[in-house]
């Protein structure tokens, strides 16, 4: 379901960009779109015919300031609204060198009525256009910053339109639902106009369900920023050891001092394809040496409450509830390993290190989408807990006019996850993060 809006003085004009990758490579890609995108193809052609529409045609680009030939390039006419940003667009595959690319686009700038493309302005131009909406727009901006598995997964099927269906879905009770409120309100003095009756609250109540169904939907936060792994435990523990042996490199200073660590040492990492931000603390004990070793010890009992998985390398018995109690020295301890513990391993030698990472694999998953569902944005989730209190409100009133004002607020909220409603401050900076040519 994409959003429907006017497009900003600065985006009528018709723009272009290199959208593949920077050369030297085998085939440029540039794009073109805006009412002069036609305009701009015959001037390359010099008075040729247009390729037919949707076709691709290997014509010979002439530049209509010496007219001297550009490169021989296979061309692609899309005439709107049917296409990717709803606009006409040309695509120009021109052969990737520098300097053919360069002559292209140097042209391409000098034609009347042409400007290269802002960062994110063919999609933004899509989205203004309604061939995509606000979270379909989103989640390709997340598509592009992919580097996980789970982060590509999950922006695809955002981007391909998954949750979008579903609002659509939503946003056609929601008004089948209003209808019928507005029916009883404009002619309850008719005999012919029945009253809400049982039918409208199971059907509302349906749609509660749905809806209160996606409210505790994974956040796409851990997707993208990694599952937060803390390790902690007293000083000398082995916490930066174990954190350089899961980074695969020397993210952490260790020595054999105690109190090495006295911040946090953060280290993004992916392990089976699943994004993890692993978190060096610094040492607990009781009795801190100095204000710098207090404010370590503070920071690291912060990060510990905000884990999603917490590796204690401490004496069991004062493991935090819920952490992985790790004897983290099984090389070097002798004796029987203490009441409690989860795993023993050796960071130095690999020993049980492979048993860690089963771990947390399997606790990573638990906390991520199903492969058939999708994680939701902060911005998402609030307003999917703004739509779902609305129809709490609805189905609490027996007032058809309180009801119809709780399906207003409905459908504000559902207009705000779209777009539809006033973004445009947010537009600037979810646009601003895509590069030039998208």
């Amino acid at each position: 379901m994409a959003a429907s809006n006017p497009l900003p003085p600065t985006l009528a004009s018709t723009i272009f960009a290199l959208s593949s990758g920077a050369p030297p490579a085998g085939v440029a890609v540039v794009r073109l779109s805006g009412p002069g995108a036609g305009a701009a193809l015959d001037a390359l052609l010099a008075g040729r015919a247009r390729p037919a529409p949707r076709r691709a045609s290997l014509r010979r680009l002439i530049s209509p300031v010496d007219g001297h030939p550009l490169d021989q390039a296979l061309l692609l006419w899309l005439p709107g609204p049917s296409t990717a940003t709803g606009e006409d667009m040309v695509e120009l595959h021109v052969h990737g060198g520098r300097a053919v690319t360069r002559a292209v686009l140097e042209t391409l700038g000098s034609l009347p009525d042409l400007r290269a493309a802002e960062a994110g302005e063919f999609t933004r131009r899509a989205f203004a256009n309604g061939r995509i909406d606000l979270n379909e727009a989103e989640a390709l901006g997340d598509l592009l910053s992919a580097e996980t598995e789970t982060q590509r997964r999950n922006a695809l099927a955002l981007a391909d339109g998954a949750f979008s269906r579903k609002l659509q879905t939503w946003l056609d009770q929601l008004l089948s639902l209003s209808a019928r409120v507005e029916a009883v309100l404009d002619f309850e003095d008719e005999d012919d106009v029945p009253n809400l009756g049982t039918g409208f609250d199971e059907d509302l109540r349906s749609l509660t369900r749905d809806v209160s169904g996606w409210v505790d939907r994974p956040p796409v936060e851990r997707l993208r920023d990694g599952i937060r792994v803390v390790l902690a435990g007293p000083p000398n523990a082995g916490k930066s050891t174990l954190l350089n042996a899961l980074a695969g490199r020397d993210a952490a200073i260790v020595t054999p001092l105690a109190g090495t660590t006295r911040d946090l040492v953060e280290v993004p990492v992916s392990i089976g394809g699943i994004a993890f931000l692993l978190t060096d603390t610094a040492g607990l004990h009781e009795r801190p040496a100095d204000a710098v070793e207090i404010i370590g010890i503070d920071r690291a009992r912060q990060a510990m409450a905000t884990a999603d998985i917490l590796l204690w390398m401490g004496a069991p018995g004062a493991a935090p509830y819920g952490s992985v109690r790790i004897a983290a020295r099984c090389d070097m301890e002798d004796g029987p390993v203490p009441d409690g513990v989860d795993l023993q391993l050796s960071a130095r030698t690999g020993a049980g290190m492979p048993d860690l990472i089963d771990l947390l694999t399997e606790r990573a998953q638990a906390l991520l989408p199903r492969e058939d569902e999708v994680a939701l944005s902060l911005r998402q989730r609030q307003q999917i807990g703004r739509l779902s209190s609305a129809l709490g409100l609805a189905s609490a009133e027996r007032d058809p006019l309180l009801i119809a004002e709780a399906l207003r607020l409905c459908r504000s909220a559902i207009d705000t996850l779209t777009g539809r409603a006033g973004t445009e401050d947010m537009l600037d900076g979810l646009f601003g993060r895509f590069c030039i040519g998208k």
